[in-house]
């Protein structure tokens, strides 16, 4: 679980401008990122718009990364979904030889009830060979995991190990963080709050800007863990401005601007999202440039 503890990157799948995914650019990222000095990868979650790639151009997506990882650093592979069938067939079809991990988002649009929550997840836990993170966001899936539910997971499946809590409520991360089971980890999906998070108890984060400036906010993190809060804080307020603008229009076309202006990929994202518009774009390209 130690492989978990500090800053993991929820990475992009970058397209070129005729939308095809640009496997040079992923790779450039991927060692981009790494040697920024984050901590692992986080592999098609939704920054990676699954969402809208086939199935080939999904493993296309996966064998790019491993093969810029080079072992390099622990790979999560985000495997979730509002099928719970379909989650599990995937997981036991799937070669998760090269993954330490699997993210797993709570089940997006049917807004299941809390037993719901749990039993998804309890079909998940028995036929995963690999730790399971959840993933809480409610602002994506319509439905909050509870942190007694989240604790009662925890408890009665020694392979969930953690939970990304998105939920951007700093009150119900430290109940959570409270009540958990020991060496359970809290890990903040929320750039914006993931030092306090820190400094409350939690583990890290798995980011977004963290792709963009892995090597600021992955030191940020790490200053946090040691306690050093005001060298901490000093680099959350000079990264504060770029979060804010990344999710301005959404998610993950805020970060491929980022990526644009670092001459790293092109800022093409795939409809119904669209790239962000100019005004935008020349925020985010002065504070990179600065």
């Amino acid at each position: 679980m130690q492989s978990f503890v500090g800053t993991g990157v929820a990475l992009v799948t970058p397209f070129k401008k005729d939308f095809s995914v640009d496997t040079d650019a992923l790779e450039r990222i991927v060692n981009y990122v790494i040697d920024g000095g984050v901590e692992y990868l986080v592999v098609l979650g939704t920054t990676g718009e699954p969402a809208t790639l086939s199935h080939q151009e999904k493993e296309t997506v996966i064998q790019t990364i491993i093969k810029a990882n080079n072992n390099r650093l622990p790979l999560v592979l985000g495997i979730g979904g509002n099928d719970t069938v379909s989650v599990v067939a995937e997981i036991k079809s799937r070669d998760l030889r090269d993954f330490s991990a699997i993210l797993s988002v709570s089940p997006y649009y049917n807004k299941p009830t809390q037993e719901g929550i749990y039993l998804h997840f309890k079909a998940i836990a028995e036929v995963s060979p690999l730790p399971i993170i959840l993933y809480n966001v409610p602002g994506r899936t319509a439905s909050n995991v509870l942190p007694s539910t989240i604790i009662r997971l925890a408890n009665d499946f020694k392979n969930i190990i953690g939970v990304k809590e998105a939920a951007g409520d700093l009150v119900q991360a430290m109940q959570l963080i409270k009540v958990k089971p020991k060496g359970f980890l809290v890990i903040s999906g929320d750039d914006m709050i993931a030092l306090p998070m820190i400094l409350a108890g939690g583990k890290g984060v798995i980011s977004v800007i963290g792709e963009g400036f892995p090597k600021e906010f992955s030191q940020m993190v790490r200053l946090g863990l040691e306690r050093k809060v005001d060298e901490a804080y000093d680099l959350h307020y000079k990264i504060a401005d770029a979060i804010d603008m990344i999710f301005e229009q959404g998610n993950p076309a805020g970060i491929k601007q980022v990526h644009y202006s670092l001459g790293l990929s092109e800022n093409t994202v795939r409809l119904p999202l669209v790239a962000v518009d100019d005004d935008l774009a020349n925020r985010i390209d002065a504070f990179v440039k600065k």
